[in-house]
């Protein structure tokens, strides 16, 4: 951070703090202190270092493939993409295949603090998309990771050796964090990385 943005932003906590005590009194002023705290924490929270992700290292010559799913993939031809973007056409060749649904958490079930029911929704992607890859003859393991798809490869690869790392998710109209999240990997991945735009599903 450079040194001129910290009283500014010193100044935005306080000013608002300072002329609630004022205008409204001790109970405002501490009721505005309190929501300031809260929106602090949260701005802090959602920080995180912003360098190169670097996969776990590996002791053999095997391929390592991370698919990362924000939908489950149940049609053929999106089977095919993946299949053909990890270099494993035809069957496994050696490699070890990864597949992470994030547990995206709604906004009713944030509010209601249900995060059992972001978990059940990732795992039933898991299922679908594994048995998907099993017919066309790619054997996989499934995981559920964080809500945020970034950290949720970022936190994956700290045990899982990626060489390739493949993010799938609809169009940036119908999954905006999907699309923000392929950026930020394609910037900050040390292991191939892939993004494929699936088709719409319709309905």
């Amino acid at each position: 951070m450079t040194p001129w943005k910290l009283p500014l932003i010193v100044a935005a906590i306080a000013a608002p703090i300072a002329l609630a005590f004022l205008v409204a009194g001790p109970g405002i002023g501490l009721a505005v202190g309190a929501l300031s705290s809260i929106a602090i924490l949260a701005i802090a929270a959602a920080q995180r270092p912003r360098g190169p992700i670097v996969s776990a290292s590996s002791l053999d010559s095997r391929r390592y493939v991370l698919v990362v799913v924000s939908r489950p993939i149940e049609a053929a031809s999106e089977v095919r993409e993946i299949a053909r973007a990890a270099g494993i056409e035809g069957g496994q060749a050696g490699a070890e295949v990864l597949v992470l649904a994030p547990a995206r958490i709604g906004f009713l079930d944030r509010w209601a603090s249900d995060l059992e029911a972001a978990r059940r929704r990732a795992q039933q992607n898991l299922v679908i998309t594994v048995a998907s890859l099993a017919k066309a003859g790619l054997v996989a393991e499934a995981r559920v990771g964080d809500e945020d798809l970034v950290q949720a490869v970022e936190d994956q690869l700290q045990t899982f050796p990626a060489t390739e790392v493949i993010l799938a998710t609809d169009d940036a109209g119908e999954d905006e964090a999907g699309a923000s999240a392929a950026a930020e990997l394609e910037s900050r991945l040390q292991a191939g990385f892939h993004h494929l735009v699936l088709e719409a599903t319709g309905g």
